[in-house]
């Protein structure tokens, strides 16, 4: 019995080794195979001449400036600098405009950094940690690969009856409490609350985050009042969709719509509406089988396409069969947003761009250009929808007060465009060129991070880390 045992445990270690040799290697190739990312030898120091400005500081445009950045800076901006010295980027006809953030986005590997950065957004936040986020994180602020500014918040936090296994169950005040202190350590950005919370654990969880330092950013919780949310230190609410479902409980009510958005203005609170995934719904159901034919669904995880997003298309297509109404009410419900959110931007509500892409069938990088068309198609000019991606982030969160616009001193995330953004929008999709962190990203540069990120080979890779991520949580 003992030798059948020591066999036993022999085979048990030799398989451990294995799994653990196969983990490894899956993981090393995969990251070899995003080492196109790696910053090499590069400059974050030049002169942009005769460009034309789109600051965001207001809806202007300054005409034939020169811009200095210095060590990833801006240091001067003025007409006919003298900078003989100076590598020079010839902007003439070009439009500079700061660089988008997308903060309400799911990201599940290094490819979709290049991603973002191909299509101007230079600033994410990440709305559900695992622990290969935090090691994207470092290797971000040190500068080791080229990547928007990320920012993570933690694994969703939700109640001991929100049953899932992409959330953390929390049995109660204290269990709330300590995972606060024990995410705010391991150096998530933000705490991540979700739609179970009951009133206790919250609370519990709402005063440790205030003593730790850290806010908040909430998936509102149907275990309390949608008011609830509008307190300390909780910086934002996420999805128009929940005003609808929570908020106004899917009834018509033109005074508690008014008075939500009252709290918002007064609490300072800013508004993520992510307009783009709930679009998709009406996608799924509107193209079926045809939506897999979208050339666009190459640049989603592979991994994620097979389960996140299959499920989501069976989920609706399944609904579609059995209720002949459910896309006509999804359409009308999109619409309805639209009407809020431009309630909301004449209110003065601070509303922050994202689109939760990385989640359905939100694609990363694109799903921001899908997200301003709506709240353009909403009634915001073009120039209060760019302030969703670019001004608004900076009045929210401290981290950003460097960014959102283009003024001395500001970092220089940039994007140079061929069309002027304040009348054609949707020139802001294909940049000329991209500036992160000063450091210049041209044409044929943004076109491999595209192309790398087609159709990628990480399903592996990417179920290794969801499953350390489930794990550890």
């Amino acid at each position: 019995m003992k030798k059948w045992l020591k066999r036993v445990g022999i085979l048990l270690l030799g398989l451990t080794i294995l799994m653990v040799v196969a983990i490894s290697v899956i993981l090393i190739l995969d990251k070899k195979n995003t080492s196109y990312l790696k910053i090499g030898k590069t400059t974050d120091s030049y002169v942009i001449k005769n460009v034309n400005v789109v600051p965001m500081t207001r809806d202007t445009v300054l005409y034939k400036q020169d811009i200095l950045v210095e060590k990833g800076l801006i240091s001067k901006i003025a007409p006919n600098l003298v900078t003989d010295s100076m590598v020079q980027i010839d902007g003439s006809g070009k439009y500079l405009v700061p660089g988008l953030a997308d903060l309400h986005v799911h990201v599940w590997d290094d490819y979709e950094l290049g991603l973002y950065l191909a299509k101007g957004v230079t600033t994410v936040r990440n709305m559900w940690g695992m622990p290969f986020h935090l090691r994207m994180k470092k290797r971000v602020v040190n500068n080791e690969i080229f990547a928007p500014l990320f920012f993570t918040a933690s694994p969703k936090i939700t109640g001991p009856e929100d049953h899932g296994i992409d959330k953390k169950q929390v049995a109660d005040a204290n269990e709330g409490r300590g995972l606060v202190g024990k995410y705010k350590e391991q150096g998530y950005d933000y705490i991540k609350t979700y739609a179970g919370l009951p009133k206790d654990i919250f609370d519990a969880i709402k005063e440790e985050a205030i003593r730790q330092d850290i806010s908040i950013a909430a998936h509102p919780s149907f275990e309390v009042p949608y008011s609830y949310h509008f307190s300390r230190p909780i910086k934002t609410i996420e999805h128009t969709e929940d005003v609808i479902q929570q908020a106004l409980k899917f009834k018509n009510d033109s005074v508690l719509l008014t008075k939500t958005i009252e709290s918002y203005v007064q609490g300072k609170m800013g508004h993520t509406p992510t307009l783009t995934v709930f679009h998709k719904i009406s996608e799924i159901m509107e193209k079926e089988t045809d939506l897999f034919k979208e050339p666009t669904l190459g640049y989603i995880n592979p991994a994620f396409l097979e389960v996140g997003s299959q499920d989501d298309f069976n989920r609706w297509t399944s609904t579609k069969s059995y209720d002949s109404l459910v896309e006509e009410r999804i359409m009308n419900q999109h619409k309805q947003h639209l009407k809020i959110v431009k309630q909301m931007n004449d209110a003065g509500v601070i509303l922050v761009a994202g689109t939760d892409s990385g989640i359905s069938y939100a694609i990363p990088g694109f799903g921001i250009h899908e997200e301003l068309g709506y709240y353009v198609e909403a009634g915001l000019t073009n120039y209060e929808a760019l302030r969703t991606a670019t001004v608004n982030p900076s009045k929210i969160y401290l981290s950003l007060s460097n960014t959102g616009t283009l003024e001395v001193g500001k970092m220089a995330n940039m994007v140079l465009t061929n069309e002027n953004p304040l009348i054609h929008l949707k020139t802001l999709a294909n940049p000329e060129k991209v500036f992160i962190k000063g450091y210049l990203l041209d044409a044929d540069k943004l076109l491999q991070f595209k192309e790398k990120a087609y159709k990628r080979n990480n399903y592996l890779a990417t179920l290794v880390r969801m499953g350390e991520g489930l794990w550890l949580q």
